[in-house]
C-alpha cells in the first residue's frame, strides 16, 4: 500500500471469489511446491501503489536477491491504490494470485480463510524467522479464528495526536500532561469547554471502532464471526461521547467532519486535540506560528495501555509453484536491513526486532519530521491493531451513522449500538 496512507480498503469483496477458487483448485495445482525445497524458479512479487515513488528501491531489492540466488527470477508487479482489493479478488478467482503479495490483515483474512495463503506458523522454514520481528508486529498479522500468521510483518505506522498546549494552559490544565486515559480525556474536554464558554472543543471527530478498542471494548468474538461492541463498556463509551457532544467538548460539526475539516479547526485553534503528521507541522509553522510554538505530540488516549498501530505484510501464496523461493524473497524484503532502509525513505516504521532502538528513531534531530518520527516510534511499543480484520468500509459507515443518531439524541446509545451490530453481523454472515 501507499506508505503515506494509513487506512485500508474493505476486503469483503475478496471472499466470494476466493472461496470459489479454493473449491475449484488453482493454477499452481494442489498445495504448491514444498516450502523447504530448493530456492529456485520464477516468482511474482506484487506491491500496493509503491512504484511511482520507490521504483529504484524495489528494482535494487530484486537485483540483489537474484544475484544471491542465481536460480531465481523475480517479476515485480505494482497495482494502484484504487480497487486493489477487487484486483486481488480477480487474481484469486483466476488462479493468478502472485507468489508474494502486499496485504494488510483485512485483505489477507478472506484469502487465508479460503486456504490461499501460507500459514507462516505452520511452515517450518517460514516459522524459523519469527524471532526476527517484534512480537507486536508478528501478532498483528495473526488472523482470528484461523489459528495462524499469514504474512511476514513489513512496515508499521501509528497515529500520533497533536494538542494545543496554550489552550490547555488557559483552561488551567497542565500542558505537559496530556490525557492518557479516556476518563482524563473527558475531564479535560469538560474543563476546556467550560473555561472557554463553549467556544473551544477538545475533539473534532465522533468515535470510531478504534476508539471502542482503545476504550477496552470487546469488538468481536474470539473467532471474529460476530461483532460484540454493543456490550456494556461500548454503551458506556458512547454515552460519554453523547455527553461530550451536548456539553461542547465535541465540535458541533463532528458528525459530518472529514480529516481535512478537523485539521482546519485545529489550525484555527478552535479544537484542542487532533491527529497529525510531520507535513502538518510545516503547515502550522507557516500559517499558525503561535500554534506551532505551543504544539504537543502524544498518543491517543487508551484504557488498555496499548496504542493503536497499522500493519502491512507480505503474504506467500499457498499454491505457489516455487514456494521456497517465495518465502525466501518475502523474508528478504522484510529483513532488518531492508526494512530499515525502506523506513528511512518514507514515514513508516520497521517491524524487525531492535530496529526502533536505533538513534534514527530515538533522537530528535531538530526537524519537524524527526520530532514526529521519534514521538511516533515510542508509541509502537506494545501497540496492537484495533480494527477487526472482518470489518468492511460498509460496516464502518453503519457504525458511524448509528453513532451520529446516538449523539443527536435520536436513539439511546444501547439501541444505536445494537442496531449497528445487528446490521454488521448480517453482512458478515453474507460474506
Amino acid at each position: 500500500m501507499s506508505a503515506s496512507r494509513r487506512a485500508v480498503p474493505a476486503a469483503a469483496v475478496l471472499l466470494a471469489p476466493a472461496l470459489m477458487l479454493a473449491a475449484c483448485g488453482s493454477g499452481g495445482g494442489g498445495g504448491g511446491s514444498d516450502a523447504d525445497g530448493k530456492v529456485t524458479g520464477s516468482i511474482t512479487f506484487q506491491t500496493w501503489n509503491l512504484r511511482a515513488h520507490f521504483k529504484g528501491y524495489f528494482d535494487g531489492l530484486v537485483k540483489e536477491f537474484e544475484q544471491a540466488h542465481p536460480g531465481v527470477t523475480v517479476r515485480w508487479l505494482d497495482q494502484p491504490a484504487e480497487n486493489y482489493a477487487e484486483k486481488l479478488g480477480a487474481d484469486a478467482a483466476g488462479g493468478t494470485l502472485p507468489d508474494v503479495v502486499n496485504v494488510s490483515p483485512d485483505l489477507a483474512y478472506p484469502l487465508a480463510k479460503a486456504g490461499l495463503l501460507v500459514d507462516l506458523d505452520r511452515e517450518k522454514t517460514a516459522a524459523s524467522f519469527k524471532g526476527e520481528y517484534t512480537p507486536e508486529a508478528w501478532k498483528g498479522n495473526e488472523l482470528p479464528g484461523l489459528g495462524g500468521t499469514y504474512a511476514f510483518p513489513w512496515y508499521l505506522n501509528t497515529g500520533p495526536l497533536f494538542y494545543n498546549k496554550e489552550l490547555f494552559q488557559r483552561a488551567g490544565l497542565d500542558p505537559g500532561k496530556p490525557p492518557k486515559s479516556y476518563a482524563e480525556l473527558f475531564d479535560c474536554a469538560d474543563r476546556i469547554s467550560r473555561q472557554s464558554d463553549g467556544k473551544i472543543a477538545t475533539l473534532a471527530s465522533s468515535p470510531t471502532i478504534e476508539d471502542f478498542g482503545r476504550y477496552g471494548v470487546r469488538l468481536t468474538d474470539d473467532d471474529a464471526t460476530a461483532f460484540t461492541y454493543n456490550e456494556p463498556k461500548g454503551v458506556e463509551l458512547l454515552t460519554r461521547y453523547r455527553e461530550l457532544y451536548r456539553n461542547g467538548g465535541l465540535d458541533p460539526q463532528a458528525l459530518n467532519s472529514t480529516p481535512e475539516r478537523a485539521g482546519q479547526k485545529f489550525l484555527e485553534q478552535k479544537v484542542a486535540i487532533n491527529p497529525g503528521s510531520a507535513h502538518d507541522l510545516g503547515t502550522f509553522k507557516q500559517n499558525a506560528p503561535s500554534l506551532y510554538r505551543n504544539l504537543g505530540i502524544t498518543d491517543a488516549p487508551n484504557n488498555t495501555g496499548k496504542p493503536n498501530m497499522y500493519v502491512m505484510g507480505l503474504a506467500v501464496g499457498q499454491h505457489s509453484k516455487h514456494k521456497a523461493a517465495a518465502i525466501a524473497f518475502a523474508h528478504f524484503v522484510t529483513d532488518r536491513k531492508n526494512q530499515e532502509e525502506f523506513a528511512h525513505k518514507v514515514a513508516v516504521f520497521p517491524s524487525t526486532k531492535g530496529s526502533l532502538e536505533d538513534p534514527y528513531w530515538t533522537r530528535d534531530d531538530g526537524t519537524d519530521e524527526g520530532r514526529v518520527r521519534v514521538a511516533s516510534a515510542k508509541m509502537l511499543k506494545g501497540a496492537v491493531n484495533y480494527t477487526p480484520v472482518v470489518m468492511s468500509d460498509e460496516m464502518k459507515t453503519i457504525l458511524k451513522n448509528e453513532v451520529a443518531k446516538a449523539l443527536q439524541g435520536k436513539k439511546p446509545p444501547q439501541q444505536a449500538l445494537d442496531d449497528a451490530v445487528a446490521q454488521s453481523n448480517k453482512l458478515l454472515k453474507q460474506s
